[in-house]
Protein backbone atom coordinates (compact mmCIF):
# COMPACT_ATOMS: atom_id res chain seq x y z
CA UNK A 1 0.00 0.00 0.00
CA UNK A 2 2.57 2.66 0.96
CA UNK A 3 4.77 1.84 -2.65
CA UNK A 4 1.15 2.22 -4.49
CA UNK A 5 1.07 5.57 -2.62
CA UNK A 6 3.70 6.83 -5.86
CA UNK A 7 1.36 5.35 -8.44
CA UNK A 8 -1.93 6.61 -10.01
CA UNK A 9 -3.61 3.54 -10.62
CA UNK A 10 -3.33 -0.37 -10.33
CA UNK A 11 -2.74 -0.38 -14.34
CA UNK A 12 1.05 0.52 -13.74
CA UNK A 13 3.69 -2.27 -13.63
CA UNK A 14 4.90 -1.12 -10.16
CA UNK A 15 1.72 -1.70 -8.34
CA UNK A 16 1.61 -4.10 -5.97
CA UNK A 17 -1.30 -6.67 -5.97
CA UNK A 18 -3.50 -6.43 -2.81
CA UNK A 19 -6.12 -9.20 -3.64
CA UNK A 20 -9.43 -9.48 -3.29
CA UNK A 21 -9.74 -8.54 0.21
CA UNK A 22 -8.81 -4.91 -0.43
CA UNK A 23 -10.50 -1.55 -2.51
CA UNK A 24 -9.12 0.92 -4.21
CA UNK A 25 -11.72 3.09 -2.79
CA UNK A 26 -10.23 6.73 -3.02
CA UNK A 27 -7.42 8.52 -4.73
CA UNK A 28 -6.59 12.03 -4.07
CA UNK A 29 -3.56 14.50 -5.77
CA UNK A 30 -4.16 12.37 -9.01
CA UNK A 31 -5.94 14.92 -10.91
CA UNK A 32 -4.20 16.30 -14.12
CA UNK A 33 -3.19 19.47 -12.60
CA UNK A 34 -2.56 18.55 -9.33
CA UNK A 35 1.05 19.13 -8.25
CA UNK A 36 1.00 18.28 -4.17
CA UNK A 37 -0.44 16.23 -1.79
CA UNK A 38 -1.03 12.55 -3.23
CA UNK A 39 -2.21 9.36 -2.32
CA UNK A 40 -5.03 6.22 -2.12
CA UNK A 41 -7.37 5.32 0.59
CA UNK A 42 -7.65 1.96 0.87
CA UNK A 43 -10.77 0.32 2.33
CA UNK A 44 -11.30 -3.83 3.49
CA UNK A 45 -14.11 -5.16 1.90
CA UNK A 46 -15.61 -5.45 5.28
CA UNK A 47 -15.17 -1.75 5.68
CA UNK A 48 -13.87 -2.76 9.01
CA UNK A 49 -10.27 -1.23 8.38
CA UNK A 50 -9.46 2.11 5.68
CA UNK A 51 -6.23 3.31 5.52
CA UNK A 52 -4.67 6.40 3.96
CA UNK A 53 -1.59 5.36 2.47
CA UNK A 54 0.66 9.21 1.83
CA UNK A 55 2.98 9.36 -1.23
CA UNK A 56 5.99 10.47 -0.32
CA UNK A 57 9.12 12.71 -1.95
CA UNK A 58 9.68 12.66 -5.70
CA UNK A 59 13.30 13.39 -6.87
CA UNK A 60 14.08 13.69 -10.15
CA UNK A 61 16.71 10.84 -10.25
CA UNK A 62 13.45 8.42 -9.27
CA UNK A 63 10.44 9.04 -11.72
CA UNK A 64 9.81 13.16 -10.85
CA UNK A 65 6.71 14.41 -11.57
CA UNK A 66 4.98 17.32 -10.60
CA UNK A 67 4.76 17.29 -6.64
CA UNK A 68 8.62 17.46 -6.84
CA UNK A 69 8.79 21.43 -5.95
CA UNK A 70 5.67 21.01 -3.03
CA UNK A 71 7.48 17.91 -1.47
CA UNK A 72 10.73 19.51 -1.86
CA UNK A 73 9.39 22.51 0.01
CA UNK A 74 7.36 20.64 2.84
CA UNK A 75 10.56 18.98 3.41
CA UNK A 76 12.86 21.99 3.72
CA UNK A 77 10.36 23.30 6.17
CA UNK A 78 9.62 20.46 8.33
CA UNK A 79 12.81 19.15 8.83
CA UNK A 80 15.38 21.67 8.68
CA UNK A 81 16.62 23.32 11.84
CA UNK A 82 15.45 27.29 10.18
CA UNK A 83 14.17 27.33 7.00
CA UNK A 84 16.55 25.35 4.91
CA UNK A 85 19.36 28.04 6.13
CA UNK A 86 22.01 25.03 5.01
CA UNK A 87 24.32 27.46 4.67
CA UNK A 88 25.67 31.09 3.74
CA UNK A 89 24.51 30.59 -0.27
CA UNK A 90 21.22 28.48 0.75
CA UNK A 91 18.21 30.35 -0.19
CA UNK A 92 15.46 30.21 2.86
CA UNK A 93 11.89 29.06 1.92
CA UNK A 94 10.73 31.02 5.07
CA UNK A 95 11.86 34.53 6.24
CA UNK A 96 12.65 33.36 10.02
CA UNK A 97 16.62 33.14 9.68
CA UNK A 98 17.90 36.38 11.53
CA UNK A 99 21.82 35.86 10.94
CA UNK A 100 24.50 34.38 13.00
CA UNK A 101 22.59 30.97 13.44
CA UNK A 102 19.93 33.12 15.21
CA UNK A 103 16.14 31.76 14.01
CA UNK A 104 12.59 32.89 14.85
CA UNK A 105 11.12 30.16 16.59
CA UNK A 106 7.43 31.43 16.26
CA UNK A 107 8.03 32.35 12.71
CA UNK A 108 8.54 28.92 12.35
CA UNK A 109 5.67 27.66 13.45
CA UNK A 110 3.35 29.97 11.39
CA UNK A 111 5.66 28.67 7.93
CA UNK A 112 4.22 25.09 9.43
CA UNK A 113 0.75 25.99 9.98
CA UNK A 114 0.08 27.11 5.99
CA UNK A 115 -3.15 26.16 5.07
CA UNK A 116 -1.47 25.38 1.53
CA UNK A 117 1.13 23.04 2.50
CA UNK A 118 0.63 19.41 3.22
CA UNK A 119 0.08 18.48 6.93
CA UNK A 120 -3.24 20.87 6.89
CA UNK A 121 -4.07 18.92 3.59
CA UNK A 122 -3.89 15.40 5.57
CA UNK A 123 -5.46 16.42 8.63
CA UNK A 124 -8.62 17.52 6.50
CA UNK A 125 -8.80 14.59 4.46
CA UNK A 126 -8.49 12.21 7.90
CA UNK A 127 -11.57 14.06 8.91
CA UNK A 128 -13.37 13.92 5.64
CA UNK A 129 -12.44 9.80 6.12
CA UNK A 130 -13.97 9.76 9.73
CA UNK A 131 -16.65 11.15 8.58
CA UNK A 132 -17.22 8.72 5.84
CA UNK A 133 -16.34 5.56 8.28
CA UNK A 134 -17.18 6.22 11.59
CA UNK A 135 -17.17 2.94 12.88
CA UNK A 136 -13.81 1.90 10.92
CA UNK A 137 -10.46 1.71 12.40
CA UNK A 138 -8.33 3.88 10.15
CA UNK A 139 -4.71 3.66 9.65
CA UNK A 140 -2.24 6.42 8.23
CA UNK A 141 0.66 5.15 6.14
CA UNK A 142 3.63 6.26 4.06
CA UNK A 143 7.35 6.49 2.89
CA UNK A 144 9.65 9.02 3.39
CA UNK A 145 7.91 12.60 3.27
CA UNK A 146 4.68 10.60 3.70
CA UNK A 147 5.79 8.62 6.79
CA UNK A 148 6.37 12.35 8.51
CA UNK A 149 3.24 13.21 7.63
CA UNK A 150 1.12 9.86 8.61
CA UNK A 151 2.58 10.38 12.03
CA UNK A 152 1.87 13.79 12.46
CA UNK A 153 -1.23 13.06 11.62
CA UNK A 154 -1.54 10.17 13.74
CA UNK A 155 -0.36 12.14 16.69
CA UNK A 156 -3.03 14.88 16.15
CA UNK A 157 -5.73 12.51 15.93
CA UNK A 158 -4.54 9.23 18.09
CA UNK A 159 -4.32 6.85 15.00
CA UNK A 160 -2.17 4.05 14.37
CA UNK A 161 0.50 4.76 11.79
CA UNK A 162 3.46 3.01 10.22
CA UNK A 163 5.71 4.85 8.49
CA UNK A 164 8.96 3.59 6.33
CA UNK A 165 12.12 4.96 6.02
CA UNK A 166 10.18 8.66 7.36
CA UNK A 167 12.53 11.73 8.57
CA UNK A 168 12.69 12.81 11.83
CA UNK A 169 10.04 14.66 12.65
CA UNK A 170 9.80 15.31 15.76
CA UNK A 171 10.86 18.99 15.77
CA UNK A 172 8.00 19.34 13.97
CA UNK A 173 5.69 17.81 15.87
CA UNK A 174 6.81 20.34 18.28
CA UNK A 175 6.45 23.15 16.30
CA UNK A 176 3.01 22.47 14.80
CA UNK A 177 2.26 22.22 18.72
CA UNK A 178 0.23 18.46 18.69
CA UNK A 179 -1.03 16.81 20.97
CA UNK A 180 1.46 15.16 23.31
CA UNK A 181 -0.06 12.04 24.36
CA UNK A 182 0.60 9.83 27.67
CA UNK A 183 1.87 7.27 24.83
CA UNK A 184 3.18 7.57 21.62
CA UNK A 185 3.27 3.84 20.93
CA UNK A 186 0.68 3.63 18.01
CA UNK A 187 2.94 4.82 16.33
CA UNK A 188 5.87 2.80 14.28
CA UNK A 189 8.68 4.01 12.12
CA UNK A 190 10.42 1.16 10.12
CA UNK A 191 13.80 2.07 8.72
CA UNK A 192 17.42 0.65 7.81
CA UNK A 193 20.42 2.07 9.31
CA UNK A 194 21.81 2.24 5.63
CA UNK A 195 19.67 5.51 5.14
CA UNK A 196 20.95 8.55 6.31
CA UNK A 197 17.40 10.20 5.80
CA UNK A 198 15.59 8.97 8.68
CA UNK A 199 18.75 8.42 11.11
CA UNK A 200 19.81 12.80 10.72
CA UNK A 201 22.89 11.96 8.88
CA UNK A 202 22.37 13.27 5.53
CA UNK A 203 23.18 16.66 6.77
CA UNK A 204 25.80 19.41 6.08
CA UNK A 205 26.46 21.88 3.29
CA UNK A 206 28.49 18.45 1.14
CA UNK A 207 25.88 15.91 2.32
CA UNK A 208 23.91 14.42 -0.42
CA UNK A 209 20.39 15.43 0.28
CA UNK A 210 22.00 19.64 0.28
CA UNK A 211 23.75 19.19 -2.70
CA UNK A 212 19.82 17.88 -4.45
CA UNK A 213 18.25 21.25 -2.29
CA UNK A 214 17.08 19.42 0.52
CA UNK A 215 17.86 20.29 4.06
CA UNK A 216 17.29 17.33 6.05
CA UNK A 217 18.68 18.07 9.77
CA UNK A 218 15.89 16.85 11.97
CA UNK A 219 17.26 13.64 14.13
CA UNK A 220 14.14 12.33 16.72
CA UNK A 221 11.52 10.10 16.00
CA UNK A 222 8.06 9.94 17.72
CA UNK A 223 6.82 6.65 18.62
CA UNK A 224 8.24 3.24 18.46
CA UNK A 225 11.54 2.48 15.90
CA UNK A 226 11.91 -0.69 14.23
CA UNK A 227 15.76 -0.39 12.86
CA UNK A 228 17.33 -3.09 10.57
CA UNK A 229 21.01 -2.90 10.94
CA UNK A 230 22.11 -3.02 7.47
CA UNK A 231 25.45 -1.53 8.56
CA UNK A 232 26.23 -3.99 10.80
CA UNK A 233 24.35 -7.30 9.82
CA UNK A 234 24.59 -6.79 5.80
CA UNK A 235 27.49 -4.36 5.33
CA UNK A 236 25.87 -1.76 3.85
CA UNK A 237 27.37 1.73 3.15
CA UNK A 238 25.30 4.97 4.14
CA UNK A 239 23.44 6.18 1.13
CA UNK A 240 20.57 7.43 -0.25
CA UNK A 241 19.89 4.75 -2.60
CA UNK A 242 18.93 2.75 0.71
CA UNK A 243 16.21 4.86 1.19
CA UNK A 244 13.26 3.99 -1.59
CA UNK A 245 10.17 1.76 -0.19
CA UNK A 246 11.55 -1.26 -3.06
CA UNK A 247 14.52 -1.37 -1.24
CA UNK A 248 12.77 -1.54 2.28
CA UNK A 249 10.07 -4.51 0.34
CA UNK A 250 12.59 -6.06 -1.60
CA UNK A 251 15.67 -6.01 0.93
CA UNK A 252 14.25 -6.05 4.34
CA UNK A 253 10.83 -7.15 4.51
CA UNK A 254 11.80 -9.80 2.10
CA UNK A 255 14.52 -11.60 4.19
CA UNK A 256 14.41 -13.37 7.21
CA UNK A 257 15.48 -10.84 10.77
CA UNK A 258 15.62 -13.76 13.07
CA UNK A 259 17.21 -13.34 16.79
CA UNK A 260 20.73 -14.94 16.42
CA UNK A 261 20.18 -16.49 19.57
CA UNK A 262 17.27 -18.69 18.42
CA UNK A 263 19.23 -19.58 15.34
CA UNK A 264 22.05 -20.60 17.46
CA UNK A 265 19.51 -22.87 19.20
CA UNK A 266 17.93 -24.19 15.76
CA UNK A 267 14.71 -22.50 16.69
CA UNK A 268 12.62 -23.23 13.20
CA UNK A 269 9.12 -21.43 12.25
CA UNK A 270 10.32 -17.94 12.92
CA UNK A 271 8.77 -16.34 9.90
CA UNK A 272 10.45 -13.45 9.20
CA UNK A 273 10.99 -11.74 12.65
CA UNK A 274 11.67 -8.05 12.63
CA UNK A 275 14.04 -6.33 15.25
CA UNK A 276 12.56 -5.24 18.23
CA UNK A 277 10.86 -2.04 18.88
CA UNK A 278 12.48 0.61 20.62
CA UNK A 279 12.15 4.10 21.88
CA UNK A 280 14.35 7.09 20.64
CA UNK A 281 17.39 7.70 22.16
CA UNK A 282 17.03 10.12 25.65
CA UNK A 283 19.75 12.05 24.57
CA UNK A 284 18.20 13.07 21.23
CA UNK A 285 16.66 16.46 21.70
CA UNK A 286 20.38 17.35 22.74
CA UNK A 287 21.42 16.45 19.47
CA UNK A 288 19.55 18.25 16.85
CA UNK A 289 20.18 21.56 15.42
CA UNK A 290 22.98 22.38 18.09
CA UNK A 291 24.57 24.99 16.88
CA UNK A 292 21.09 27.27 16.14
CA UNK A 293 19.80 30.00 18.60
CA UNK A 294 15.91 29.97 18.78
CA UNK A 295 14.35 33.08 19.67
CA UNK A 296 10.25 34.18 20.32
CA UNK A 297 9.73 30.60 21.21
CA UNK A 298 6.24 29.67 22.35
CA UNK A 299 4.58 27.23 24.85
Amino acid sequence: MTNNAYYSDPSSSNWYDLGPDWNVSYTYGWEPDSDGFRGHVFVSQDTKTVVLSIKGTSVPWIGGGPTMKKDKLNDNLLFSCCCARVGPTWSTVCGCYGGGGKCDEGCVEKALAEDSLFYPIGTNLYNNLSYMYPESNIWVIGHSLGGSLASLIGQTFGTPVVAFEAPAEKMASRRLHLPSAPSSDHITHVFNTADPIPMGTCTGVTSTCANAGYAMESRCHVGKLIRYDTVGKKGWSSNVRNHPIDVVINNLLNEDWEKEEDLDKGVEGLGRGVPEPVDEEEDCDAQECMTWTYENETV
